[in-house]
């Protein structure tokens, strides 16, 4: 290997001039494409952005992951396939393009649900393929020949088709539910669609007079706005207060209704007055308590959350005005006994942060989900599936032991159309117009029905319905042809924030147990239980929040731009920058410094890669004393190796990357250039050359998964390389042989190098001025194999052995090694003495902690065998340091 000559004439790295050259360049030569072959598969599936999204820093941080799983394991020779897509994000999508045809003067019910949809599909066309941009700009390498959508023809047939199957199984039905509504989507919400917050509320006691009496019954609410809906109040069977009441009739506020007073054991005597207003049309516990007693069900809010004619008054205006308007109209008629301020825990809509989700009496399309997660449940727990961080196996069992039916219709066009027509009020679900055609023909005994008489569902699917086929889909696992799906599933890893475990992680679970049980096998073998899952294991990542632990928004104008900060510091570096901070799970604390500290860090890269090419540019046939250097450092780099295989396999990512930039900073660049850099004015020697391209070209390898163009640039550069070639393509750096001494010699010999300039430092030595060194001679091999590289480094005239102390110098200890310094220079005895005493406590206080640790039988017991000796050995040179000091102050 050769370094070309003169590659890098610029000083400063500058990215901006090479990402797009090279990003470019992977894409015309296929670096990233998979087909299936021989070789072992490495799989991941994107979590689907939403297709009309902009990049954030949640997603720099979620496929930055992904990335460098990727790119490693493309290196360990795996046939690594990254599969790219967007979903189609029906509320998010439908309220955008609603709103440009309301700027249009246009509304989707004047233009019918055809024509929106053109406009839907236009809307993904034009801005769809923005974040799919967006993410090649940070060096995503997914296969873009598989990029999928989740509304395409394939994988709408896939969700149609498991409809229908789960149709058949009794799993889904329809049905009259309290579901989550949201007033301005206009449609129902999943629990986990839900967000819960704590907000203050005003609790309203109001008074309901009792019929045929002068006296009445006081009820707490924090909801006055539905009291035309109450059809009964409720009370505990047991509570004594009220046994009297049992039977008799109240007259409801406003609208003069006689409902009854009911008991149930739901009632919690101990809230409020211990009464319940029962208004079975606006809460699910309501709902429930409404059956048990037949209770008549009135809606009095329309679908926009304005109240509707069954409400009598205020008709029209908004529930939140109408909320203060009851509230003032019962206070006027000395019906408001009292208000208090509580803490009130409110549905938000997770789409709409703004909006008071309300519960509403809905007919909705359901999928009974007891049955279906049991499976799920039980391959996590037992950890078929890993879950990582562990801590979130509670989270996931908490929820699949507590789920409730799933309501999946969703009352909007852009989407998967529910595949049921209807004939009247009865229906048949089927694939297709033909299929359902033929079952209605039959099922309603009518064979000269046509397609124009039925009618199909309005509705369409939660988008949760068809992502949680993702990891089946994408490789058409509902297909015909499954060559692909046998080969790539189930998938490595999913990459994903521990904010979706419920609504797409668990759900793909079931999935992949629920449905891949009938996919044999390419031999035609029955699928076994490890083919069924849908990844081998899920990595939560944390929340992105900003240096003072707030949650990134525009509001706080604390969320920076993502493709700004590529600009500013290249993609390379904001990776580093997310990357340095990112504790599976953990919260990352961003902030903007480690950008640009993942900057400087690829233009030392470069700026070092620099000198070799000067070194390239003059070398020579020649001796050269690096030996002990060059066994130094491999055993240094194998170590490394081990340490970052270790962290990546068990997807520890930001102490993968800590390791490799400690050992490329401190070791490679501090330690061994120096070593091995020739003395002024002469040249460098080919062996070391040769030796120095071999190691940063591993040192290249290792970091390229984290930043992948300056790695590229640089080994691009480093001799010709072959059309198509890339260092993503070669192979992952094995570890090599690890020689402990001489690992340990090479550190000694940093310590003594260390040691050395910081006498000179405290004595303010000029840089050209050589000073004799003195090293005791009893065990004084430790500095031996570098003692030339002691000498060169640490500005000596020369380095001797002696028998007995060196009076009149400056001394340290490295490895209970004694060393001496003379000065020739006198010594201001008080400050020496000052500052020998600083250290001397010093010192003695770390002593101390260091005996504490070793005196916890717990630590000696329980601690790993190497840990405990480093601290004994921290105790011994402490104790010898201590020793070194005292008798330096007395000969002071």
């Amino acid at each position: 290997m050769s370094a070309k000559k003169n590659h890098m004439s610029k000083k400063a790295y500058n990215p901006s001039e090479i990402e797009d050259k090279w990003y470019q360049y992977w894409m015309d030569n296929q670096i990233f494409k998979s087909v299936p072959d021989e070789r072992e598969p490495y799989t991941i599936v994107i979590p689907p952005p939403n297709v009309t999204g902009i990049l954030h820093m949640g997603h720099i941080l979620n496929n930055t992951i992904q990335d460098i799983l990727i790119r490693r394991a493309r290196m360990l020779g795996k046939n690594a396939c990254w599969v790219p897509g967007t979903d189609h994000a029906a509320i998010a999508t439908e309220s955008k393009v609603v709103n440009k045809l309301r700027e249009e003067g246009l509304t989707k019910s004047e233009i019918g649900r055809e024509e929106f949809l053109k406009h839907c599909f236009e809307w993904k066309d034009k801005y769809g393929g923005i974040i799919i941009d967006q993410l090649k700009k940070m060096g995503a390498s997914c296969d873009w020949d598989r990029e999928r959508f989740t509304m395409e023809p394939s994988l709408n047939d896939a969700v149609t088709e498991i409809f229908n199957i789960w149709y058949e199984k009794g799993y889904i039905f329809r049905d009259w539910k309290i579901v989550n509504w949201d007033p301005k989507a206009q449609t129902t919400l999943s629990n986990e669609e839900v967000i819960r917050k704590d907000v203050q509320s005003n609790l309203y006691y109001v008074k309901y007079p009792i019929v045929g009496s002068d006296e009445y019954v006081t009820i707490a609410t924090t909801r006055p706005e539905t009291i035309m809906g109450d059809t009964a109040i409720c009370v505990h069977p047991d509570d004594e207060r009220y046994k009297h009441l049992h039977g008799k009739k109240v007259i409801v506020p406003m609208v003069n209704r006689e409902v009854p007073i009911i008991c149930d054991d739901y009632i919690d005597m101990e809230f409020g007055t211990g009464m319940l207003k029962v208004t079975p049309a606006h809460d699910a516990n309501d709902y429930e308590i409404g059956q048990r007693h037949q209770l008549e069900t009135i809606d009095v809010f329309n679908s926009d959350g304005t109240i509707s004619e069954a409400g009598q008054v205020f008709v029209g205006e908004d529930r939140f005005v109408v909320r203060k308007k009851v509230a003032q109209f019962l206070e006027e008629q000395g019906a408001l006994l009292k208000t208090e301020q509580m803490t009130n825990n409110v549905g938000y809509s997770e789409r709409n942060a703004d909006t008071v989700v309300e519960p509403r009496l809905s007919l909705q399309w359901f999928v009974r989900m007891d049955e279906i997660v049991k499976p799920a449940l039980a391959h996590v727990m037992a950890d078929d599936i890993r879950i990582l961080p562990p801590k979130f196996k509670n989270v996931y069992k908490h929820w699949l032991e507590n789920i409730r039916d799933w309501p999946i219709s969703r009352q909007l066009w852009w989407g998967h159309q529910i595949p049921v027509w209807y004939y009247g009020e009865e229906y048949v679900v089927a694939k297709n117009e033909e299929e359902a055609l033929s079952k209605a023909r039959q099922k309603f005994n009518k064979p000269d029905l046509r397609i124009d008489d039925l009618k199909q569902e309005e509705d369409v699917l939660d988008t949760w319905f068809s992502s949680m086929l993702w990891p089946i889909s994408v490789f058409d696992g509902f297909g015909k042809d499954k060559t692909e799906f046998n080969y790539y599933y189930p998938t490595n890893v999913l990459v994903t924030g521990w904010d979706i475990i419920f609504f797409w992680v668990a759900r793909m679970v079931f999935a992949g147990y629920e449905f891949t049980p009938a996919f044999n096998l390419a031999d035609g073998s029955s699928r076994p239980l490890e083919k069924q899952k849908p990844f081998e294991d899920v990595y939560f990542t944390g929340m992105v929040r900003d240096s003072q632990r707030r949650k990134m928004s525009k509001s706080l104008g604390n969320s920076p731009d993502p493709l700004q900060l590529i600009e500013d510091y290249g993609a390379d570096g904001v990776r580093f920058g997310m990357m340095s901070v990112s504790a599976a799970g953990n919260d990352l604390l961003f902030d903007e410094k480690l950008c640009d500290q993942g900057k400087k860090f690829a233009n030392k890269i470069w700026n070092a890669y620099s000198l070799v090419e000067i070194w390239a540019s003059n070398a020579e046939e020649k001796a050269n004393d690096n030996a002990s250097t060059f066994a130094w450092f491999e055993s240094k780099l194998a170590q490394t190796i081990v340490e970052v295989n270790a962290s990546l396999d068990s997807y520890r990512i930001s102490e993968a990357l800590l390791s490799i930039y400690t050992f490329i900073w401190q070791d490679f660049f501090s330690t061994y250039l120096e070593y091995v850099k020739p003395n002024y004015g002469e040249n460098q020697d080919l062996n070391t050359l040769n030796k120095t391209l071999e190691y940063f070209e591993t040192v290249l390898q290792l970091l390229h998964p984290f930043m992948p163009f300056v790695t590229e640039e640089i080994w691009q550069g480093m001799e010709k390389r072959a059309v198509g070639a890339s260092i993503n393509l070669t192979s992952w750096p094995e570890a090599g042989s690890l020689d402990k001494s001489t690992l340990e010699k090479g550190e000694y010999s940093k310590e003594i190098i260390s040691a050395i300039r910081d006498i000179r430092k405290s004595a303010q030595v000029k840089n050209s001025e050589q000073l004799k060194a003195y090293v005791l001679a009893d065990n004084a091999s430790i500095y031996k194999d570098f003692s030339s590289k002691i000498i060169k480094l640490g500005g000596l005239e020369s380095l001797e052995e002696v028998n007995d102390k060196v009076n009149d110098a400056q001394s340290f200890i490295v490895k209970g090694q004694q060393f001496f310094i003379e000065l020739n220079q006198a010594i201001d005895v008080e400050a020496k003495r000052e500052e020998l005493e600083e250290e001397l406590k010093y010192t003695k206080g770390f002593l101390v902690s260091v005996q504490k640790k070793l005196s916890n039988e717990r630590f000696v017991n329980n601690a790993p065998e190497k840990v405990v000796a480093l601290e004994k050995q921290k105790q011994a040179d402490a104790e010898a340091k201590i020793k070194l000091l005292e008798e330096s102050l007395a000969k002071l």
